[in-house]
């Protein structure tokens, strides 16, 4: 597809019209050796070590990557190369350049023989001969070689007349497929300093360099460059770019600049030059934008082709408009184009990312019927889907259905299994994954590391966001956008708002542009705090600099007005929703859900639920569990059971946050020992309990005089690692205060002192006011009397807080 970019053979006429597909497989550094991180992810770095076979829990076999042959617009078609442009006397030459006996020391010798008769530099024969004989050793692998020859003519006096565009060319293009990009970029720059002309084969040869090696910010340079010498563009090299854009992510508006350029300058796009453009509206999944891309290409006399339609329909898919995508698939067959894995692969993908997984998985039998066999992205692809839904046994069926197929896992895989376990909290069995992934010749690559420090940041573990991230750096890893969008996300959800605030700031200085993803993950980060008015200021800078905003953008809002307490601001905004002036899709509606549960609006609640119902869309266990949540909350045991049975017969998983919410909703009722029941179930089916699990159930016990219960709960809390928080303490010192025992309660205040958690003003109150219900207003006067006797470093404002309260 349009992502698969190399510039054609450039010969010393003009550039063929298209430039045509090309895998690049860059060859990644060794890591260097491990930095200091905690035991949990340092077990599983990368070691020094002999070759290891596939686990057995994987297929065997592992294919080794399949090579092109007989690429497009070559003559030779894969066959041995054939210099048809070599002289008599160049083939002589080349014969004996190859010849496993050459001796360096006697190029001179050898390439002086071109030079021999007179005024043979004027003959257009000695250039070609120069051409083909750097272009046969290229071929046959002899790049330094190649590189020699080059130099060699570098240094004659006449070499002002063998040295053009094309033969820069061909050498840069040379040295890139061979890896030495510095080599490639230096030797540009040096002839460029010693007064050679570079024309635009010579620029666009560099750019293709740093694209195929996935240098697109130094390929945008050397493009800018380009024109600010005056050296214009010509068709590939626009496409090139255009592509390079696309990768880069690049604001919508600045794309279209490009696009206006070129037509404005005379070079007239061709069918490669729309579907590059078509596929550039993937990553902001700008629809919209692509249709229209769509028609013009039509209107301009370009009848679309199969890369066109699945380019297409890719953009629909991430878009997560599948209807849309069928409509282009019924096109595209009209037209006589029968769909292919990677149009079965996008409508797939489009399915799944709505939700829509019974459709996803009849797509997939009705390709299995057409005779086309699944492949990685396939399985892949739907194994995400169920574990972005919460169906991991759905997952893993697909998982295990993929290996008894044969078909073996790929990095994307095994980074959607990272995923799917870290989520979860299931940290050992995703090492182990990380563990497989490496047995079986997979390495980490750029989305594992952005996975890893996603899994990490959401659980709140900074210290390991941060360990990954020096690690990722060390095994040669250059941050890119994606991965300060991450670390924002990591930070933020971690509490660290400041670091997150910071990472931004750093991707400006390293001259990375905010895109879509960017602005929605710093307004997710504003989201968490509260800050609702910052995020109105972004989403203004945002729509400033005219980056489209989406679906996840409103969810953020909708998540800052919650958090924030701006319940008139949710309704403001679920009226536009529900209007149809915003796009009433399946995430809003979701998250309209999420935001009035956690506003504690049952009414609004039910409503966005059943808006999302009665249109077809299929809730997900964030929005199953929060309608546990707020029915658990009001003891409203038969509508919880009505969630759980829908959730068992669709085949959802119960979280965490599930259980939690079950554990709520009986710690409040008369069957309050239920909650520990609940608990003793999810760590059997292998969930690590969080604080709030054991806060619940300790809660329970409190509630219900229960003391000696709730202590022995308090001490499995602790054996387990998990520090208890000041929710934990206070649930014990309110209980203790309500029955008198004001001892025991003060005791609490000096062992959770003892222990670094730092009492607030709940704390205080809750002695302070059992003392005046039960009428002890003396000791309560002793109580804040004596207080620093008890906490020595609380604040004189504390101090008289608690005396005025005393008087109230």
């Amino acid at each position: 597809m349009a992502d698969k970019l190399a510039l054609p053979l450039l010969l010393p006429n003009p550039p063929p019209p298209k430039p045509f597909f090309q895998d690049h497989n860059p060859t990644a550094a060794a890591p260097p050796s491990p930095p200091n991180l905690t035991p949990l992810f340092l077990d599983h770095l990368p070691r020094q070590q002999t070759p290891i076979t596939a686990s057995p829990n994987y297929p065997s076999s592992i294919p080794t990557p399949r090579r092109r042959i007989g690429k497009h617009k070559d003559p030779n078609k894969g066959k041995p190369w054939v210099h048809h442009r070599l002289s008599t006397q160049g083939e002589l030459i080349f014969r004996s350049l190859i010849d496993p006996q050459f001796d360096i020391k006697n190029l001179d010798d050898e390439l002086s023989i071109l030079f021999n008769s007179s005024n043979r530099v004027e003959n257009d024969f000695i250039f070609l001969d120069v051409l083909a004989i750097i272009k046969a050793l290229g071929h046959n692998k002899k790049c330094e070689l190649a590189l020699s020859v080059f130099e060699w003519i570098r240094k004659r006096s006449d070499s002002d007349k063998l040295i053009n565009g094309s033969l820069v060319a061909v050498i840069i293009s040379m040295l890139g497929k061979d890896g030495q990009v510095s080599t490639a970029a230096t030797l540009f720059h040096d002839l460029q300093k010693d007064g050679f002309d570079l024309d635009v084969y010579a620029y666009t040869s560099l750019i293709t360099v740093f694209v195929s090696n996935h240098r697109y910010k130094e390929a945008v340079m050397i493009f800018k460059k380009m024109e600010d010498e005056g050296c214009q563009p010509t068709l590939i090299t626009y496409n090139v770019i255009l592509n390079v854009y696309g990768k880069m992510g690049m604001p919508w508006h600045k794309i279209m600049e490009i696009f206006d350029s070129m037509k404005s300058s005379g070079v007239a796009p061709d069918a490669y030059t729309y579907n590059t453009i078509i596929s550039c509206c993937r990553r902001g999944s700008l629809y919209e934008e692509a249709k229209g891309i769509f028609n013009e290409m039509k209107l301009a006399g370009f009848s679309p082709d199969k890369v066109t339609y699945n380019a297409l329909l890719d953009v629909y898919g991430k878009s997560r408009r599948p209807k849309e995508a069928m409509e282009v698939l019924k096109e595209m067959e009209i037209n006589g184009f029968s769909p292919s894995i990677v149009t079965y692969n996008s409508l797939i993908s489009a399915y799944a990312r709505d939700g829509l997984l019974e459709e996803a998985m009849e797509l997939k039998l009705k390709m299995v019927e057409n005779g086309i066999k699944p492949d990685v992205f396939t399985y892949t692809t739907l194994l995400s889907g169920f574990e972005k839904n919460g169906k991991d046994d759905s997952a893993m069926r697909v998982f295990h259905e993929m290996k008894a197929a044969g078909c073996n896992p790929n990095i994307c895989t095994f980074n959607a299994l990272i995923k799917m376990y870290g989520n979860r909290g299931k940290f050992t069995e995703m090492m182990k994954i990380f563990d497989d992934m490496k047995a079986f010749g997979c390495k980490a690559d750029l989305v594992t590391w952005n996975t890893l420090l996603a899994v990490f940041g959401q659980n709140g573990m900074d210290t390991e966001v941060s360990g990954v991230f020096r690690e990722m750096k060390r095994s040669g890893f250059v941050p890119e956008r994606d991965t300060f969008n991450t670390l924002i996300s990591a930070y933020s959800r971690c509490g660290a708002f400041e670091q997150a605030m910071a990472i931004y700031k750093r991707m400006f200085e390293s001259g990375v542009t905010p895109d879509l993803s960017t602005y929605n993950a710093v307004l997710a980060a504003l989201a968490r705090g509260g800050l609702w008015a910052q995020s109105e200021k972004i989403f203004a800078e945002m729509i400033d600099k005219r980056c489209k905003p989406n679906q996840l953008t409103y969810s953020s809002l909708l998540h800052a007005y919650a958090n924030g307490k701006q319940v008139e601001k949710i309704h403001g905004l679920a009226e536009e929703i529900y209007s149809g002036k915003i796009e009433s899709h399946a995430v809003l509606l979701k998250t309209l859900v999420l935001v009035y549960c956690k506003s504690d609006l049952l009414n609004e609640t039910e409503k966005a639920f059943f808006e999302l119902k009665s249109k077809g869309l299929n809730p997900d266990i964030t929005t199953l569990n929060a309608m546990v949540s707020i029915y658990g909350r009001r003891q409203m045991v038969g509508k919880v059971d009505e969630i759980l049975s829908f959730m068992k017969k669709s085949g959802f998983t119960h979280s965490l946050t599930t259980y939690n919410s079950l554990m709520h909703m009986y710690s409040r009722s008369g069957n309050f020992e239920r909650a520990e029941e609940i608990l003793r179930d999810l760590i059997k089916k292998g969930i690590k309990p969080d604080v709030i699990s054991y806060n619940t159930v300790i809660y329970a016990y409190c509630r219900n005089r229960r003391m000696k219960e709730a202590s022995r709960v308090f001490k499995e809390m602790t054996e387990m690692g998990l520090a208890p928080d000041v929710i934990t303490y206070n649930t014990f010192v309110g209980s203790y205060a309500a029955d008198g025992m004001f001892v025991e309660a003060v005791d609490v205040v000096r062992y959770m002192i003892r222990n670094g958690c730092r009492p607030n003003e709940s704390t205080y109150n809750s002695i302070v006011d059992w003392y005046r219900k039960l009428n002890r207003g003396d000791e309560a006067v002793m109580f804040v009397t004596n207080i620093r006797e008890i906490n020595p470093h609380i604040s004189k404002e504390e101090v008289c807080r608690l005396s005025e309260r005393l008087m109230m």
